[in-house]
C-alpha cells in the first residue's frame, strides 16, 4: 500500500520519521520548503504540489495521511480528495479534527468511493515518532487493511478500533479534555508549592512524585523536565491557549446533560490566562472603591 503524508507540521515529520525508521516507502507534501526538505532528508518522496502528490501512482491502493491543523484547512483537504483522489483509495484524518466533521468527511469520500478513518493522534511528537497511541474510527473493513500501519506505527497496545466514523476523534476530544484536567490539577499544586511557607526543590518534588506515588505519569515527568529547565518559570507569559478540544468536550458535556466541573474549569482558566486587559477585574476592584471605599491597584 501507498503511504502519503499531507502536512508535514512537527507531528506530520515525525510521523514520516517512524515510518521512514521502519522502512516505509513514504511520498509527502507540505506547502512550507523548509518542511518538505527534512522530509526529503528522511528519505521520502516529496512533492511541491498536492496535485503531484496524487499524480505519484504505482498502482497500488493508496492511502492518505493528513496531518492539518481542524478546521477549513482540514475541510478543504477533504473536499480536495473527494474531487481528486481514486474509488479504493484510503484517506486517514490524523488531526484534531471536530468529531462532527469527521462524519461529515466519512460521507462526503464515501460517495466517491473512498474510504476514511478519524485517527486521534496521543502521544506528542515523541509519541508520532517512535510510538504513537491511536484511537481510530470509520468502516472496520477498512481498518482492517490499514490495521498494519496502526500497529507498526503505535506502541504495544496503542491502537484501538472504536467503531463508526467519528468515533475515533470523539474519544481523543474526551481524552483531551481529560489532558486539561490533569494538567490544571498539576499547575495548581505546584503553585502551592512554590508559594508555601517550605523551600521545595520543586523538580524533586516532581521525580518523587513520578517514583511510586498514586499521581506518578508521562505529565509529571515532563513536570521535572520542565523545571530542571527553568525552575522559576522565568521568561513565560503564563498565557495557555486552548486548540479547541477542551471547548468541544464541554459542548458535548451540556448536550448530553451530563457534568464535568474540572474539565469546564480547566478551560475556563485558559480563558482567563489569555485576557490581557482584565476589564473584569478591573470593574470589581472599582466596585469594592463605590461601596467600600477600598483602593484600587494601579498598574
Amino acid at each position: 500500500m501507498n503511504i502519503k503524508i499531507i502536512g508535514l507540521g512537527k507531528m506530520g515529520l515525525n510521523l514520516v520519521t517512524n515510518l521512514r525508521n521502519q522502512e516505509y516507502q513514504v511520498m509527502c507534501f507540505d506547502i512550507n520548503e523548509a518542511a518538505r526538505k527534512e522530509a526529503s532528508q528522511l528519505g521520502a518522496v516529496v512533492s511541491e504540489t498536492v496535485e503531484e502528490l496524487v499524480a505519484m501512482k504505482s498502482g497500488e491502493e493508496t492511502l492518505y495521511w493528513s496531518m492539518l491543523p481542524s478546521g477549513k484547512i482540514t475541510e478543504d483537504m477533504m473536499t480536495f480528495c473527494s474531487e481528486h483522489l481514486s474509488e479504493g483509495d484510503i484517506v486517514v484524518d490524523g488531526g484534531n479534527s471536530r468529531f462532527a466533521d469527521s462524519i461529515h468527511h466519512y460521507h462526503l469520500l464515501k460517495a466517491k468511493g473512498i474510504s476514511f478513518l478519524d485517527v486521534g493522534t496521543s502521544g506528542g511528537m515523541s509519541g508520532a515518532r517512535d510510538g504513537a497511541c491511536m484511537m481510530i474510527g470509520g468502516d472496520e473493513a477498512t481498518f482492517a487493511k490499514a490495521e498494519p500501519i496502526f500497529k507498526d506505527l503505535c506502541v504495544e497496545n496503542g491502537y484501538l478500533y472504536c467503531g463508526e466514523a467519528g468515533s475515533g476523534h470523539y474519544l481523543k476530544m474526551v481524552h483531551n479534555g481529560i489532558e486539561y484536567g490533569m494538567m490544571q490539577a498539576i499547575g495548581e499544586g505546584f503553585n502551592l508549592l512554590h508559594h508555601s511557607r517550605y523551600d521545595y526543590d520543586l523538580e524533586q518534588v516532581a521525580r518523587i512524585f513520578n517514583n511510586g506515588s498514586v499521581v506518578r505519569s508521562w505529565l509529571m515527568e515532563l513536570t521535572e523536565n520542565a523545571l530542571r529547565e527553568n525552575p522559576s518559570m522565568a521568561g513565560i507569559s503564563g498565557e495557555v491557549p486552548s486548540s479547541g478540544e477542551g471547548k468541544w468536550t464541554i459542548e458535548e458535556m451540556l448536550e448530553l446533560g451530563q457534568s464535568a466541573p474540572v474539565i469546564t474549569q480547566s478551560l475556563l482558566t485558559r480563558y482567563a490566562s489569555m485576557d490581557q486587559e482584565k476589564y473584569g477585574e478591573k470593574v470589581i476592584a472599582s466596585l469594592r472603591n463605590q461601596f467600600g471605599g477600598h483602593s484600587i491597584p494601579k498598574k
